[in-house]
């Protein structure tokens, strides 16, 4: 059946603000989406209230609308815009499908004449009210957990007696696990009970027999009208049942599924998938297998929308599951469709993995105080990675690379745990680290048995686990000058980094890469093609791996390399990694726009990142998407190879920003800034003399290496001082201090964790107002582009803070203070592209707190309220192509546009949840008002001394 030819204008509902448990994942899927859609000539209106995404770029749809989403919203658009024929609510997750019932059950959709699609409203039901969907599945014959459900404390103290401990609880119509546990104890069940009745909208929680220790798998799934099914991917989780999948390490395609059980599995999947009702799209089922000979089934969920899981199946895979989806949504049948990938082949088919995926979970505990860090049902993860291999330790290894949290892989780098009982407390109670502490459990000698009793963990994991471990023993009993060729492509082929080989034999990292570059061990490039190789795939999306060489007939030696390098002039983008907090889909935001403009200054853009849930990871965004951790090693070899003018480091936050300094050493050209100038802004005592050089006011400050130094400091310095290390992003490790104790127990605290750093003890202005400024320069030339100020009193970091767009109430004299300040820094820092400087403002006087000659959180949230597109000029700059005085600014803004921060405190029980100067938030959304009589405006005013924490 073709396309719906009736559909002539859709709305495409977006996700919100980032929560854990909903990240860019849906900012991928919805900016697919509209793409999907475009292409066929209909209309595409889009309700989104986060500014940091490219699903709210102008360009994305016909009609974009930042609004909050409420039905009242719905309703305001739905009156503006009567020619929307239908509404596609499964890109944006939990948020957009509990808003499309809402409007439903206020027969919203039904007074406008709009008809869903995707989804019926059923399937949504059946699939999220956790008593219907036990109830389908006895009707289709398909084994669940025994479970009752509970709409009353009572009724749940019932089904607790009768099941007896240990218990899951789960809400319904919740995301990320929002308010579900597991009870063990008798004494935790009636705090539990309550948590879980208050996290349901409707009031409602299942209790569940807990399956713990079986095994955990996801199958991702689409399906069209004519009832045609396809499974995308099949996910293992490699921990077991017990752990949320979005906290959980998975791999792809499943490893220790015999096939008898697959095949069931896939049956199960398709019948469960044709029985929610009639609907067309992405679809998630989960599985727990027993981890015995018998591998009995049992269902746990289905999700009939695109999920997390989808945006890495659709990365892990090359199949754009929403942008298929989004085609079925408008009646297309999968044998219609193309195959993205190939452009020769029908959408109708199972993509083949020649290859083996892990996705990590990236953590953000330092940032709540006193949470519970050890994993459980409730999600607790801010991001993730993914690692593409050819192998699985390979993956792993890669993946664990990606993490940017200070370590160079498995083991081998020094920092692994070597105290008994801490090992087996991390292994028993699942801690955000446990990949790492398998590791160490080897490599301390404990059997694989006790660990697989203790993590249920499967043994055929652990032993990969214990094969790399034997690994590295062999290799250090060898040194530089006589490591065999042979054991150093294995441990190449097995993941291993040059630091981590390095640190085995007792060399430097470079003597490890020259050994590797005498002996032809390098790096070879495949693609990512969804058909092994089947058919010819024409879109450049890669991974590296090590092979051993060939010898042709003649004698001649070669490594097949599938990446092959065009003679056009190319500029290589580097990303942001995984999100984490202070560092999230703002900076994917600045690196898309990065690429798509230096395409139109004729450039060939490559992409380096890591992170699977991102628009900048799809694989038609640049012209070849290297998959790759932003780690040193993977970056160099991918430059040798591509050889490009030159690398931009402006857009990828901090981590792009901290590899500057190598690729300079290195002489690898840094388009834009340089790195002396973006070191100059780090290095808080060079800035600082910068600053007086050219008499701009800052608060005094000192540099201090030790505590010893620091308290010498603060006898000249008064109290209360803030603290803060340089080279840190999100506020890291800020904190104000108003005593010498302490202090000297924070700076022991951070020197701990942050050896060797530097660390600025600044007098804190107290009752400060703070501002921010952003700016393009091209060295010459310097075009303010906002000034924000902030409704929260200095001290609370600018993340955290609520912030106007334009000031509410700085005065001339301040706003000129402002402009000149930032003009006279740009130029001194030679800034080419983008900056942001941080005020202080007392007694109208402005002080610079701090300057990023880079691409900010910000810059998005005000290419949005005023209306203009600028990162692509900002990169034209940095590219050289163009000087400020090329563009004509035109900013479109009425009245004011307030950046407001969201909190996933919800998921942190007995969490500090006071702001300071180390930053908390997980996402953004934007309200506009049209002047600050508006209630909301006031509201916040009025509240904004509430959070500050000392």
């Amino acid at each position: 059946m073709p396309k719906d030819t009736s559909i002539k204008s859709v709305l495409i509902i977006g996700s919100g603000p980032i929560v854990i448990g909903q990240a860019c994942e849906f900012d991928y899927a919805g900016s697919q989406s509209a793409r999907s859609i475009r292409e066929e000539g209909i209309e595409v209106i889009l309700i989104n209230s986060n500014p940091a995404t490219i699903m709210t770029d102008p360009t994305m749809a016909d009609h974009v609308y930042l609004k909050p989403l409420t039905t009242k919203s719905i309703i305001e658009i739905l009156k503006e815009h009567p020619q929307i024929d239908a509404v596609l609510p499964t890109m944006g997750g939990q948020t957009a499908l509990n808003l499309c019932l809402e409007a439903e059950e206020k027969g919203i959709w039904e007074d406008f004449n709009v008809k869903l699609i995707g989804v019926d409203i059923n399937a949504i039901n059946i699939t999220e009210d956790r008593e219907q969907f036990k109830q389908l599945l006895e009707r289709i014959d398909i084994p669940a957990a025994p479970a009752k459900t509970a709409t009353s404390f009572l009724k749940g103290k019932e089904i607790a007696q009768e099941f007896g401990f240990p218990l899951v609880i789960r809400p319904s119509f919740t995301l990320g696990g929002t308010g579900a546990a597991f009870v063990h104890r008798k004494e935790d069940f009636d705090e539990l009970l309550t948590r879980g009745l208050e996290a349901s909208p409707i009031h409602e929680v299942l209790i569940d027999k807990a399956l713990l220790g079986w095994k955990e798998y996801e199958l991702e799934l689409l399906r069209d009208k004519n009832d045609n099914v396809v499974i995308i991917c099949s996910i293992e989780n490699m921990d077991p049942m017990g752990i949320h999948t979005g906290d959980s390490i998975t791999v792809a395609p499943a490893m220790t599924l015999s096939d008898a059980t697959f095949q069931k599995m896939r049956d199960m999947a398709i019948k469960m998938m044709r029985s929610i009702g009639n609907f067309a799209g992405g679809c998630n089922v989960q599985f727990a297998v027993s981890p015995d000979e018998k591998e009995d089934i049992v269902a746990i969920e289905i999700n009939p929308r695109v999920s997390r899981s989808s945006a890495l199946a659709s990365k892990a895979t090359g199949y754009p599951i929403a942008k298929i989806a989004s085609k079925l949504a408008l009646g297309y049948n999968l044998d219609e469709l193309q195959n993205q990938i190939t452009k020769s082949t029908s959408a109708l088919f199972e993509p083949t993995l020649d290859y083996v995926i892990v996705k990590i979970p990236r953590w953000n505990f330092d940032k709540f105080e006193g949470a519970d860090r050890t994993l459980g049902l409730q999600m607790k993860s801010v991001g993730e990675v993914m690692g593409i291999g050819r192998s699985f330790q390979e993956a792993l290894h890669k993946a664990t690379q990606s993490l940017e949290i200070k370590r160079n892989g498995l083991g081998a780098d020094g920092k692994g745990y070597k105290n008994y009982e801490q090992i087996i407390d991390k292994l028993t109670h699942a801690s955000w680290d446990r990949v790492f502490v398998i590791y160490d459990a080897i490599a301390m000698g404990i059997p694989l048995s006790r660990i697989h009793e203790i993590t249920k963990i499967d043994m055929w994991f652990l032993k990969q686990y214990e094969e790399l471990y034997a690994l590295e023993k062999e290799i250090s009993n060898f040194r530089i000058e006589s490591l065999p060729k042979e054991l150093l492509l294995e441990a190449k082929q097995k993941g291993f980094a040059d630091r981590q080989i390095a640190h085995m034999i007792g060399c430097l990292e470079s003597q490890v890469y020259n050994l590797r570059e005498q002996m032809n061990v390098k790096r070879v490039y495949k693609l990512v093609d969804t058909c092994a190789a089947e058919f010819k795939a024409k879109t450049p999306y890669y991974y590296s791996t090590f092979e051993a060489e060939i010898q042709k007939a003649d004698g001649t030696r070669y490594v097949d390399n599938e990446s092959v390098v065009s003679d056009k002039k190319k500029v290589v983008v580097l990303g942001s990694g995984p999100n984490r907090i202070g560092q999230g889909i703002e900076f994917d935001y600045s690196c898309v726009h990065g690429v798509l403009a230096a395409k139109e200054c004729g450039y060939e853009t490559i992409m380096i990142n890591c992170n699977p849930e991102t628009v900048s990871t799809d694989f038609d965004t640049a012209d070849k998407l290297y998959f790759e951790p932003v780690f040193w090693e993977h970056i160099y070899d991918i430059i040798r190879h591509e050889n490009p003018v030159g690398v931009i480091v402006q857009l990828g936050g901090q981590t792009a920003l901290k590899l500057a300094e190598k690729l300079d050493r290195y002489g690898i050209k840094i388009l834009g800034t340089s790195f002396d100038a973006l070191d100059l802004a780090e290095d808080r005592g060079r800035f600082s003399e910068l600053l007086e050089s050219l008499h701009i006011p800052f608060p005094k400050f000192g540099v201090a290496e030790s505590a010893e130094e620091a308290s010498k400091l603060a006898d000249v310095l008064d109290f209360p001082l803030l603290v803060r290390p340089s080279y840190v992003l999100g506020g890291q490790g800020m904190k104000i201090v108003i005593n010498k104790q302490e202090l000297e127990e924070h700076v022991i605290d951070l020197l701990k964790s942050i050896p060797g750093n530097k660390l600025l003890l600044d007098n804190y202005l107290d009752g400060a107002i703070e501002a921010e400024a952003d700016a393009i320069c091209d060295g010459e030339d310097v075009y303010i582009i906002g000034i924000m100020e902030h409704i929260e009193p200095c001290g609370i970091h600018s993340g955290d803070s609520n912030a106007t767009l334009p000031p509410f109430n700085l005065g001339e004299f301040v706003m000129q203070q402002i402009k000149d300040h930032t003009k006279k820094i740009a130029l001194a820092l030679k800034t080419v592209g983008l900056i942001n400087i941080q005020f202080a403002i007392k007694d109208d006087t402005v002080y610079i707190i701090e300057a990023n000659p880079r691409a900010s959180r910000t810059v998005p949230f005000i290419a949005k309220a005023y209306g203009e597109p600028y990162v692509n000029y900002a990169t034209k700059v940095m590219l050289g192509e163009k000087k400020v005085k090329d563009f004509t600014f035109n900013p479109q803004l009425k009245g004011f546009a307030i950046k407001q921060p969201v909190f996933s405190f919800s998921k942190f029980h007995g969490v500090n949840k006071a702001l300071g100067p180390e930053m908390k938030s997980t996402g953004e959304s934007i309200l506009f008002i049209d002047d600050l009589k508006d209630d909301q405006f006031y509201e916040l005013y009025s509240r904004r001394k509430m959070y500050l924490s000392k």
